[in-house]
């Protein structure tokens, strides 16, 4: 007598977003060097800061401290299947439908909720946000957005945060599903995304008091 062993398959994450203001190059670069080589979800990164010139300090930074593969993002430019992307600083950048970038120099200080506003609806299910250290509430808005239509969030602690602002702005929405210490939030994000079942154990109800509208 055998008995027949049917494999969980978990759904498939298309996109995470790491948003980060002050303190944020500390916090994204703790983050990209402890997701694997083999990571299979794509990165993009959001992180506030002065214009540039061409736009590729911050990628060629990252790109130091990651085992995955770091690529600026450009108007027309996919999304991809895997690796970091870097929105330039100084811009913002929204997901299109058919899955590419359009940026812009529009409110770069609201570069996260620009973003993962688009994220929500293009993405939905496959979509986990990140907001992590940072002044004021850029991302509470995205988050919104990003739960609404099914997808994941995540926040740093803001006791591990050099600035506690956009943590605890993403926090009162209700619409977080956990709330990590810097040093666990990859490992959150390789176990939702890569381990059998790990999405479906990870998995938070939206709270009864949640505002998923601004």
């Amino acid at each position: 007598m055998s008995a027949t062993v049917h494999s969980v398959t978990p759904p498939r994450f298309e996109a995470v977003a790491l948003v980060a203001s002050l303190g944020g190059l500390q916090a994204v670069t703790a983050i990209l060097k402890t997701l694997p080589e083999n990571f299979p979800v794509p990165v993009v990164v959001i992180q506030h800061g002065r214009l540039e010139a061409g736009g590729l300090r911050l990628s060629r930074l990252l790109a130091r401290f990651s085992l995955l593969p770091v690529r600026s993002a450009a108007t027309g430019a996919p999304l991809g299947t895997s690796g970091v992307v870097v929105v330039p600083t100084g811009h913002s950048a929204v997901l299109e439908p058919d899955r590419t970038f359009t940026l812009s120099e529009q409110e770069p200080l609201r570069s996260g909720n620009r973003f993962l506003t688009s994220l929500g609806p293009v993405v939905g299910e496959g979509a986990v946000g990140v907001v992590l250290t940072g002044m004021l509430d850029d991302g509470a808005d995205g988050v919104r957005v990003v739960k609404r239509h099914g997808g994941r969030v995540l926040v740093q602690d803001p006791a591990t945060a050099r600035a506690g602002g956009m943590p605890a702005s993403a926090m009162a929405t209700g619409c977080v599903d956990f709330v990590l210490p810097l040093e666990r939030i990859s490992a959150a994000l390789i176990a939702l995304t890569m381990a059998p079942g790990g999405a479906d154990v990870l998995r938070v109800p939206i709270a009864p008091w949640a505002r998923l509208h601004a």
